[in-house]
C-alpha cells in the first residue's frame, strides 16, 4: 500500500504547508507539487468536484508526489466511504461539533475492529484487488488520517471531548466560519477568534494531536507555525492565480 506521507511528517514533528484547491484541472496539483508545496486539499465542500473529478485530482498528486487531501461536503458514511474507496487516504470533514460527531466520523472512517467502513475490495484503494482482502482490509485503518474541522464555539466548548476520541488525528481550526460563531463575521483576526484558537491549540496539544488552520499570507503562516500548528493550509488556488494576475495587470498598466 502506498504510504501515508503527510501522517508520518505529522507524527515526526514537522510542518507541511499546502493550498485548497477549487480548479478541476489536474495540472494545478502537478504545479502544486512542482512548486513544493506538501499537499493539496480537493475542496469538494466549496469547490465543483464530483467523486470522478475528485479522482484524477487524486491521481495527478500521486503521480507528482504529493499528497493528495480531500475535504467532503459533510460527515456523512456513504460519502466519507466513497472518497476513501477511490483511494483518498487523508479526508477532511467539517462541521465536527460534538464528540458524537467524531464517534460517527471515525465508524465511517474504520474497518472493524475500530469502525463499520463498508468492505470492498474492487475499488482503487485495493487497487481494483491487486491488494489482498488481508494487506487491505487490515491495513488501510492505519493508512487513513482523519482531519476534522472545529467551525464554531460548539466545537470548540466541546474540544477537550473531541479530542479524546481515538482515530482523529489532526484538529483543523476554521477561522472564517469560527469568526461568523463568534459574532464578527470574516473577521479572522479579532482577538475572540485568535484567541479561541490558540485556547484549542493547547487543548489539542495537551491530548497529542496535531492541529491545522487555514492562512492567507507567509507572515500569519509563520506565526501559526510558531504556535505549533503543523497543518498549515496556505490559501487557495483561485485565490492565488487572482492575486498574481492582479499583480501582473497593475504592473503593466503602471
Amino acid at each position: 500500500m502506498i504510504k501515508n506521507i503527510l501522517k508520518e511528517s505529522l507524527k515526526k514533528g514537522q510542518t507541511v504547508f499546502g493550498p485548497f484547491c477549487k480548479m478541476q484541472d489536474p495540472a494545478i496539483v502537478e504545479i502544486a507539487a512542482l512548486s513544493g508545496f506538501d499537499f493539496v486539499i480537493i475542496d469538494m465542500e466549496h469547490g465543483p468536484y464530483s467523486i470522478e473529478s475528485a479522482q484524477n485530482m487524486v491521481r495527478a498528486a500521486e503521480a507528482r508526489g504529493i499528497t493528495p487531501v480531500v475535504r467532503v461536503t459533510e460527515n456523512s458514511e456513504t460519502l466519507i466511504l466513497r472518497t476513501l474507496d477511490i483511494g483518498v487516504r487523508c479526508i477532511q470533514v467539517p462541521q465536527i461539533c460534538t464528540k458524537a460527531d467524531a464517534d460517527k466520523l471515525v465508524k465511517a472512517l474504520k474497518f472493524y475492529p475500530k469502525g463499520e467502513r463498508g468492505m470492498c475490495r474492487y475499488v482503487r484503494a485495493a487497487e481494483y484487488t491487486n491488494i489482498g482482502p488481508q494487506n487491505h482490509f487490515g491495513k488501510a485503518n492505519d493508512s487513513v488520517i482523519s482531519i476534522i474541522h472545529i467551525e464554531g464555539m460548539e466545537g470548540i466548548n466541546n474540544l477537550s471531548e473531541i479530542v479524546k476520541v481515538d482515530g482523529i488525528d489532526v484538529i483543523f481550526l476554521g477561522p472564517y466560519d469560527l469568526s461568523q460563531s463568534c459574532g464578527v463575521p470574516g473577521e479572522v483576526d479579532h482577538p475572540k477568534v485568535v484567541n479561541a484558537m490558540k485556547e484549542a491549540v493547547e487543548v489539542a496539544q495537551k491530548y497529542g494531536k496535531s492541529v491545522g488552520t487555514f492562512t492567507e499570507s507567509p507572515q500569519k503562516a509563520k506565526m501559526w507555525k510558531d504556535i505549533g500548528v503543523q497543518y498549515i493550509s496556505y490559501a487557495v488556488d483561485v485565490g492565488i492565480v487572482m492575486n498574481a494576475f492582479k499583480d501582473i495587470t497593475a504592473q503593466l498598466n503602471d
